[in-house]
This record gives C-alpha cells, sequence and structure tokens, in this order.
C-alpha cells in the first residue's frame, strides 16, 4: 500500500490524475515520488506536495490519501483496477471515467465525482458536489455504469445525461436531478429540488422523501407498492409513478413516495 500526505495547505488546484492504482502498479516508490502533477501553473512532482511512504504488508487498499485533499483534483481518473480510500475530503473529478476498481472517500467530494463513469463502485461518506455523475457542460457523455453511494446530500445538476448505473443518494438531492436522462437508476432517500428529470427520456428516479415541485411535463401512470433500486435492494412504497418527460417524448418514470407527497393525492383521480 502507498500512502500520500499533504506537506502543505494547498492554495491552489493541484492536478494529480497520476494517483491511481493503474498508475502506481509496477512502479518503485521513487518512480511514484517523481511523477509529474501540476500545481497551478507550476509543474512540480508528488513528492514535492506529498509525503510518500510504502507498506509492502498490506495490498488492499492499493491508495490511501490522509488528510485534506480537497484542491487536489482527477484522484482516480480513468482507473480500471484497484483502490484509493481518501481519509478526508476529495476534490473535483475524483473517479472521473472510473472503468473499474472502487475509491472510497471517508469525507466530502468536490463537484463532477465520477462524471462519465463506465464500471466500478464510488463510495462518498460524506456530500458530494454539483455535477455529480454528470458531464462537462456542453458534452452529452453521462454516466454508463457502475455505482455511486453518496451517504450525504447531493448538489445540483446530478446524474445528468445519465445512461446507465445506479446512483444512491442517502440525504437529499438539488435540482436538475438526472437531466436529459437517458437510463439507469437514481435513489434519493430523502427530499428533492425543483425539475427532477427535467428532459429525461428514459431511466428512473425514485424519491423516498418529498418532491419540492413536479414538472407539468409528466403525467400520472399508477401507484406502485414497490420498486427495485438495484439487485440488492427495494424501496417499499406505495410509489406514485410518473411518466415524462412528455415534452421529450420521454418514457423515464419518477417514483414519489405516497407517505412524504401528500400534495399528489389530487392525481389519483386520472389513474
Amino acid at each position: 500500500m502507498i500512502t500520500l500526505t499533504p506537506k502543505r495547505i494547498f492554495d491552489v488546484p493541484v492536478q494529480a490524475a497520476c494517483i491511481s492504482a493503474d498508475v502506481f502498479a509496477g512502479k518503485t516508490i521513487q518512480e511514484i515520488k517523481n511523477l509529474p502533477i501540476t500545481e497551478g501553473k507550476e509543474t512540480i512532482t508528488l513528492n514535492d506536495a506529498f509525503d510518500i511512504t510504502e507498506d509492502t504488508a498490506i495490498e488492499t487498499p492499493n491508495i490511501t490519501l490522509t488528510g485534506d485533499f480537497s484542491k487536489v483534483k482527477r484522484i482516480g481518473q480513468g482507473m480500471k483496477t484497484g483502490e484509493i480510500v481518501i481519509n478526508g475530503d476529495a476534490g473535483m473529478h475524483t473517479g472521473e471515467k472510473l472503468s473499474g476498481g472502487k475509491i472510497v472517500i471517508n469525507g466530502n467530494s468536490g463537484g463532477w465525482t465520477g462524471s462519465e463513469m463506465k464500471k466500478g463502485l464510488i463510495e462518498v461518506h460524506g456530500n458530494s458536489g454539483d455535477y455529480t455523475a454528470s458531464p462537462y457542460r456542453g458534452t452529452s457523455t453521462g454516466m454508463k455504469g457502475g455505482l455511486i453511494i453518496v451517504d450525504g446530500d447531493v448538489g445540483t445538476d446530478v446524474g445528468c445525461y445519465m445512461q446507465g448505473g445506479v446512483i444512491k443518494i442517502n440525504g437529499s438531492a438539488g435540482r436538475y436531478l438526472g437531466y436529459h436522462m437517458l437510463d439507469g437508476t437514481i435513489y434519493v432517500e430523502k427530499n428533492c429540488d425543483i425539475r427532477a428529470g427535467a428532459c429525461m427520456t428514459g431511466g428512473k428516479i425514485i424519491i423516498n422523501g418529498t418532491v419540492a415541485l413536479l414538472m407539468p411535463t409528466f403525467t400520472i401512470d399508477s401507484i406502485k407498492p414497490k420498486v427495485k433500486v438495484d439487485a440488492t435492494q427495494n424501496a417499499q412504497g406505495p410509489f406514485y409513478v410518473f411518466l415524462g418527460d412528455i415534452a421529450e417524448r420521454g418514457t423515464g418514470k419518477i417514483f414519489a413516495l405516497k407517505a412524504t407527497n401528500p400534495a399528489f393525492n389530487s392525481y389519483e383521480k386520472y389513474i
């Protein structure tokens, strides 16, 4: 196991996509220390920014990051195998384009966590920022597979252009959840802000708490006693099932728990 600890507080963002189990594999500790990163506009080495130690008796996780990594971006970018554990906050783009392996964040994560993710697992034992599992602005390559679990809340525009996979949010979600969603599943244990599912054409959004405001381009379809989240979890209802986004000729589904959304009772006469 390789352990990295910041040598100082970073005043500017650090771009460190090389912090990856794939990149570290097969390298000596000295080769790892010499890997290039950028701090602001300056190119430095990992060893310039972090204390780096190796414990050959421990194989998993492959990499442990201890301390404040909130300004360290692109940790685990494109990683295909292995495991990274971050004991602290993680910066933007953590796990971007993840194709396998596991990233555990024992803190909060920044924006675009899991952006364009294909496979693997990301666990955030805190909050996750805006655009989690979403592509860059102006692009439409969303999350295609894998699993993201967030124990806390998430920001706005989470799961945009999602094409597959599962996002489990054990807290609340901001506005525009699942914007332009094509497929996959988003589960929210608590509340969801406005415009959930805007422009979605497929997939499902399951909300156990209060839905702030349902878009008028969704129509009531039925009431279901429960809904499948993934192979390991079913959400117990009953749930109101809404179809949409009709403006996009969509066939996506929003499941809103009946017990926490009494404002939707008036829709029952249309079923």
